[in-house]
């Protein structure tokens, strides 16, 4: 019955979310209750789980996010993300169009949101594929999978740096993993794009493209400075987990790794090299009104869904479900599959890939011991696993698709044969990957 409950309480959250358009922060704690009093627990039990998984998730990895989106409020407004852009198209060179966009959109999506990338970049792409007379289509979907690839696998998007929260996944661990998957994946993507998708023609005149894309300003940062504040963090959070990994004697210098690889210290050094990429630091800047505010508010959305989504795995660790439902599943022998399809089912059902990392995550992690993931290896593997799954698949239901169709003159059916096919081969092609991982090193 404890199994049937949570498929029913899986089935609630896809609707609620969906269907009724409720927040998922309201969802994930209310169906949390119900499967607590489902469950027969004692009520004392249920407020105490609700407690304990809400505070112990947020402790974790809270000022995590709230960092993470502070760096990409800063990139954005201060031109930061744009010129990192323009250094990679320069480098590429503007007949390579296609993956040019790609990589754009895979750097750009670590620290900006998805959606804000794409409308970033997307008079940038018009200008560029009319100049060069080619469709539009290729150049979209390279850069909407390649924002779609960085956003679901790559920390410290706060995706997968919530499910590393919720899992205890080591998050040097999850980046060792989820680096050279996600640039498998990017690269698949980009095939994609350029194979299949660039025979699909688009007139970028018709979407209203301009002859030149807007220029950053004369303040704008330079892209070595703008790229600071994204691989400072990536490469102190690296170097602890080498530094793990190899079993370095315990030194001075050991302990200046380990506490600047500390994810906390290495998202605040991030955010203070954030703060350098204005001109002028202004203090409206970091008022409630301002840059910092808009960050703030940004993140308080994610936060909420990721203790809510904390508090539902707690009730069901401590319902007592683990053991029945893992051996139920190991029964099935799907493996590291289990996360990836999973995850794919909420994300296809009901939009959202923050969402479907936050609630796949909830859902595995009193599940973790009895299905065999136990190991660091193992459950940064799993992270990266939900993170292919929730790219799969964007369609009708997820903002972004209409973000992609809409700003690219592409009608609904001509999305989904582009964009939604795009993101179930760039999720599967990483869960395979992934796959190959688990099955050569666990």
């Amino acid at each position: 019955m404890l199994v049937a409950y949570l498929l029913g309480c899986i089935v609630l959250i896809v609707v609620l979310t969906s269907r009724l358009r409720i927040h998922p922060f309201i969802v994930l704690l209310l169906v949390g209750l119900t499967y607590g009093f489902l469950a027969g627990m004692p009520s004392d039990q249920i407020v105490a789980s609700v407690n304990e998984g809400f505070g112990k998730t947020l402790s974790g990895i809270g000022l995590i996010i709230v960092l993470g989106v502070i760096i990409g409020v800063f990139l954005e407004n201060t031109g930061g993300a744009y010129a990192i852009a323009e250094k990679i198209l320069r480098f590429l060179g503007k007949k390579n169009v296609t993956p040019a966009m790609g990589i754009m959109g895979y750097v750009v999506s670590i620290p900006v949101y998805a959606d804000s990338g794409f409308l970033l970049l997307s008079p940038l792409k018009k200008s560029l594929c009319k100049s060069a007379g080619l469709t539009l289509s290729g150049a979209t979907i390279a850069l909407s999978l390649g924002l779609t690839v960085s956003h679901t696998m790559v920390p410290p998007t706060p995706g997968p740096i919530a499910a590393a929260g919720i899992l205890d996944a080591n998050l040097g661990q999850v980046l060792l993993i989820g680096l050279p998957v996600s640039l498998i994946a990017l690269a698949v993507s980009i095939l994609f794009a350029m194979a299949y998708v660039s025979r699909i023609h688009i007139d970028p005149s018709s979407t209203g493209a301009t002859d030149a894309a807007p220029a950053p300003s004369k303040d704008s940062p330079s892209a070595l400075k703008s790229l600071l504040p994204i691989i400072v963090p990536i490469g102190l959070i690296l170097s602890k987990s080498v530094a793990q990994m190899l079993q370095l004697p315990a030194t001075p210098l050991l302990s200046i790794i380990n506490f600047l690889g500390t994810p906390f210290i290495a998202l605040l050094a991030g955010t203070f090299l954030a703060l350098l990429l204005p001109k002028k630091l202004e203090l409206n800047m970091l008022s409630c009104d301002g840059w910092i505010g808009k960050a703030l508010t940004g993140s308080a959305s994610i936060i909420l869904i990721t203790g809510a989504g904390g508090a539902f795995g707690k009730i069901l660790q401590n319902s007592g479900i683990a053991t029945g439902l893992g051996t139920l599943i190991s029964e099935w022998s799907l493996g590291i599959w289990l996360p990836f399809l999973l995850a794919a089912a909420i994300k296809t059902a009901q939009g959202s890939s923050t969402v479907a990392l936050i609630t796949t995550a909830s859902i595995l992690a009193p599940l973790m011991g009895e299905l065999g993931f136990v190991s660091e290896l193992d459950k940064a593997l799993v992270v990266i696993a939900i993170g292919a799954g929730s790219a799969v698949v964007s369609h009708a239901n997820d903002s972004f698709f209409w973000v992609v169709t809409q700003m690219s003159g592409m009608d609904v059916r001509t999305g989904y044969r582009t964009h939604t096919l795009g993101t179930l081969v760039m999720g599967t092609s990483s869960a395979l990957v992934v796959f190959g991982i688990y099955s050569t090193f666990s």
